[in-house]
């Protein structure tokens, strides 16, 4: 039993956009950050929390049990957010490594085929299908004009040897919305897995897996969920995950009666019968304590009070963009996220559109950071973002 106490920063009483939730962000003393579909910027009590693990660990005042509790605890608060079991949470490095963990172990046969718009996806979304090629699957490409996944045009493309669908939540850059209601349905009417890089929706956008026909997600927490690079989650619907055996095994990912990491058990042994069965070795821990208290403001918050907050401010700022001329890329569902220019005239920082180059240097040079992607120009929003964030770009964009 731990004698540690746990580190709060539950915080119900905070309002997105209010000033006392914006006061937890020392960075928006001196910036107007609309970046989060970059990075996130840290919350004091989030700092607060990693700085009681190295003070811990500095002082041997906790030994590894201890601090593995605060993995626990950000898995089952993870669960809670997405509305999902606390079993079908796996504790992963990042994106990337739960999108790998879900392509190496599903049962794919040669033949069989898995569906990617590689023009909406980030590369991470789209190599770790290329490297299943290998194991003789066809890997079917869904044109996505101007970024936009067709949802429409991924039903069509299924057959009876479609196995997989792999799909962002919100696109990276035109940051635009998937429908993963549509989708969803149809892929569980066709017994379909589909799987989602949530990294730009969680923590901002609401998500209910127990009404979101979602079999896998896959998030870190250096975005929304407003943590630590090198942390993340993935969630398996439970249906699926005895029939998803992971390629690689560590002690965290084994069934045994002494939950010891050292403890060796029988060599027959069983994989856990929960996510956890995708986990690997020792935790990165000073994630695991960001990210409990990042959770603990998220949830304090509500992701549905934070995607309304998110919704509309992103509208206002489109519409005042529209007004001044600028070519706002206008969504079909609209995020979190406003972008500006064409998609891919440019790429990762640049665009080759002079309009675009010269209104990122200028929102820079009023302190209000911002990030090009695939030559756009992006804002991303959150419960900390408010009006003023918008009135700043909308005079900065419409000085002369």
């Amino acid at each position: 039993m731990s004698t540690i106490a746990p580190v709060q920063a539950h915080a119900p009483h905070l309002a997105c956009g209010s000033e006392a939730l914006r006061a937890l962000f020392p960075a928006l003393a001196r910036t107007t950050y609309l970046s989060i579909c970059d990075k996130t910027i840290l919350a004091d009590p989030v700092r607060g929390s990693v700085e009681t693990f190295l003070d811990r660990l500095a002082q041997a005042s906790a030994n590894r049990v201890d601090h593995e509790e605060m993995v626990t605890a950000s898995r089952r608060k993870f669960a809670r957010l997405v509305g999902a079991g606390e079993d079908e949470i796996a504790v992963m490095r990042n994106v990337s490594d739960g999108i790998n963990s879900i392509a190496t172990a599903f049962p794919l046969a040669e033949g069989d085929n898995v569906l990617l718009a590689l023009g909406a996806e980030h590369p991470n979304n789209i190599y770790p299908w290329l490297h299943q090629q290998r194991r003789g699957i066809e890997l079917r490409n869904i044109p996505a004009s101007e970024g936009h996944i067709d949802v429409g045009a991924l039903v069509s493309a299924m057959d009876a040897r479609t196995r997989l669908v792999s799909v962002a939540s919100v696109s990276f850059a035109p940051g635009e919305r998937t429908d993963l209601m549509a989708l969803g349905t149809e892929c569980r009417k066709r017994g379909i897995f589909l799987l989602v890089d949530g990294v730009q929706s969680a923590g901002i956008l609401h998500h209910d897996f127990g009404q979101e026909p979602i079999d896998g997600f896959a998030s870190s927490t250096s975005k929304g969920l407003l943590g630590l690079y090198g942390y993340g989650f993935l969630y398996v619907r439970r249906a699926w995950l005895d029939r998803l055996m992971p390629v690689h095994m560590s002690r965290t990912g084994v069934s045994a009666d002494n939950d010891d990491a050292s403890a060796m058990g029988d060599l027959r042994y069983t994989p856990r019968p929960d996510a956890q069965r995708f986990e690997l070795g020792s935790y990165n821990l000073a994630g695991a304590y960001a990210a409990d208290a990042a959770l603990d403001l998220i949830l304090g918050l509500g992701t549905k009070a934070i995607e309304a907050h998110v919704l509309a401010l992103a509208e206002e700022l489109r519409e005042g963009l529209q007004r001044l001329g600028l070519p706002v890329f206008i969504p079909r569902l609209p995020a979190h996220l406003v972008t500006v220019g064409t998609v891919d005239a440019g790429g990762h920082g640049y665009s080759t559109d002079p309009v675009i180059t010269r209104y990122h240097g200028r929102l820079a040079d009023a302190g209000i950071v911002s990030t090009i992607r695939r030559g756009q120009l992006r804002m991303g929003l959150h419960a900390y973002s408010n009006r003023a964030d918008i009135e700043a770009v909308l005079q900065c964009v419409g000085r002369s």
